[in-house]
């Protein structure tokens, strides 16, 4: 009885993880197939059928062409935008987390509970008030508009800190100082080299954030040549037959089109996680034990 009970119970595990991966995976399958085919062929054929090489050329030549190359410009804005945060976002939840963790200074547990504060603050709460500072001093519509506010990362910096506080010892900066170091030899020599799992996190968790951001561009960016991939893909469907029936586009955009749109925002995200999965796995388990 009791082994029936622990075959019944792995196997209730595994249809439950089965369906998980199901509900996960197979419109990843879709997605990928979708291109090549025709729209016809998506909406009342197999949607799992193979398709032509040809299909996928013409659908890449049309979304790659459409209102002079629009997708490449979409792309080429995510990137300034999301690597211009990220450069700022480093430099500034580094030091800030070390700061926190190895220094004392009036005022250091309310700017740590503030950081706490607004890391599980929704970031759809902070827009208005963004976008008032933006247009405070006329940076509404330019790339700064997007870059700042994507540089101020609270969670990276509470990263930072539980990696200081909990894995680089206060003995190793302190022999440092008694050597001779001033506090920025001791950063710069001893505390940011050991920090290289944390810096590669933080710059995932960044990049990830910064490029996949609609809310904060959409409210920022009023001119369409200035939008990133998420807000370019929205502005697609304007163009879709399927999705608005009175468009009047030049060319009009079909669901494998828009397929290929996807794929092209996902695709950075996918190629960083797969160069980076060492890195990401020694930062989640950097500060996990004690010295």
């Amino acid at each position: 009885m009791r082994l029936f009970n622990r075959i019944w119970s792995r196997t209730f595990s595994y249809i439950i993880l089965l369906a998980f991966t199901a509900f996960f995976v197979v419109p990843v399958i879709w997605l990928l197939f979708a291109p090549f085919k025709t729209d016809h062929n998506l909406v009342f054929e197999n949607p799992f059928a193979l398709g032509t090489l040809g299909n996928l050329f013409h659908a890449a030549h049309v979304m790659f062409t459409f209102e002079d190359y629009a997708l490449l410009n979409w792309l080429k804005n995510s990137a300034i935008y999301s690597f211009g945060g990220i450069a700022i976002a480093l430099i500034c939840s580094i030091p800030a987390g070390y700061g926190l963790a190895h220094t004392q200074f009036i005022g250091r547990r309310t700017l740590l509970g503030v950081t706490l504060f607004v890391m599980i603050m929704p970031a759809t709460a902070l827009v208005l008030p963004l976008f008032l500072e933006a247009n405070a001093v006329h940076a509404v519509g330019t790339p700064l508009a997007v870059i700042l506010p994507f540089s101020f990362f609270p969670f990276g910096v509470y990263l930072a800190y539980i990696f200081y506080s909990s894995s680089v010892p206060k003995d190793l900066l302190a022999a440092a100082r008694i050597d001779g170091c001033n506090e920025w030899d001791v950063f710069r020599r001893i505390a940011l080299p050991l920090a290289r799992p944390i810096i590669a996190l933080v710059t995932f968790f960044a990049f990830v954030a910064n490029w996949n951001n609609f809310f904060l561009p959409f409210v920022m960016l009023p001119n369409s040549s200035n939008y990133p991939l998420p807000i370019g893909l929205q502005d697609l469907l304007s163009a879709t037959p399927a999705f608005n029936p009175g468009q009047g586009g030049q060319v009009p955009i079909y669901r494998p089109e828009l397929a290929i749109a996807t794929i092209v925002a996902m695709a950075p995200v996918m190629i960083v996680f797969l160069f980076a999965q060492r890195s990401l796995v020694s930062g989640l388990l950097a500060g996990a034990t004690k010295e």
